[in-house]
């Protein structure tokens, strides 16, 4: 792990922010603790919230966001919520990725409720995210379930299989634990970019129904470095 601390992080999450020109970095609070962000503040759109999210989670040494961010919209862009159902409707009809006859919405006070069956974890997403980017969508809250029959071990296998071929990544930095369908991921990564493409490819795996992010983003192997340290002062 880029061992840093709070106030390096918080000055990278920073620049970041003002970087991404969705995001009015003064609109957006950032308090650091133990590596863990926490966003603050207002903003005018769902996507603009999920955008400051990501650009926190770009920087090495975050572990985890808590996205407190607030949407509120203003007077001129405030949609109905049956005009928002039927632009949520339209999102997922002409996105070829997602089953759009299997999903189900519900909208209310600007809130999109997903709904319904699929085959696998991709398309959840990518549900998610057709409609999070529509103007007046406050939040989405997505119940949809990922109906996969296949055995734990198969998923593991599989899994393993997929990162082992990836040219850029190193076989004994990532730790993948499976349970029921729920994919653990952890260890080190050495670029945000690479980390993005590992749970894009677990993502597509057959019988993955849900995934936990605890990859870290490491570039010079500094937690193998300090390990090796460790492991020498018992020599």
């Amino acid at each position: 792990m880029i061992y840093k601390s709070d106030e390096e992080i918080k000055s990278e999450v920073l620049f970041q922010l003002g970087w991404d020109s969705r995001i009015n970095q003064t609109e957006i609070g950032v308090i650091v603790r133990k590596g863990v962000v926490t966003l603050t503040g207002m903003v005018d759109s769902y996507a603009r919230k999920l955008a400051a999210q990501r650009a926190a989670h770009r920087v090495p040494g975050v572990l985890d966001v808590a996205n407190d961010i607030e949407v509120t919209i203003p007077g001129g862009m405030q949609r109905t919520d049956s005009n928002i159902a039927r632009a949520v409707r339209q999102a997922l009809d002409w996105n070829t990725m997602v089953p759009a006859d299997k999903i189900h919405t519900t909208v209310s006070n600007g809130w999109v409720t997903l709904e319904g069956d699929v085959e696998f974890y991709r398309e959840r997403l990518d549900a998610e995210r057709a409609v999070g980017h529509l103007s007046g969508v406050r939040g989405v809250i997505n119940k949809i379930k990922v109906c996969a029959n296949v055995e734990p071990q198969r998923v593991k296998f599989l899994i393993e299989d997929v990162l082992e071929r990836r040219a850029d990544r190193e076989a004994e930095r990532i730790k993948v634990a499976v349970d029921d369908g729920e994919v653990t991921l952890s260890g080190a990564v050495n670029s945000w970019e690479e980390k993005k493409s590992i749970l894009g490819a677990v993502s597509h795996t057959p019988g993955v129904t849900a995934v936990h992010d605890r990859l870290f983003i490491d570039p010079y192997h500094l937690h193998i470095e300090k390990a090796m340290s460790g492991s020498m002062k018992g020599v």
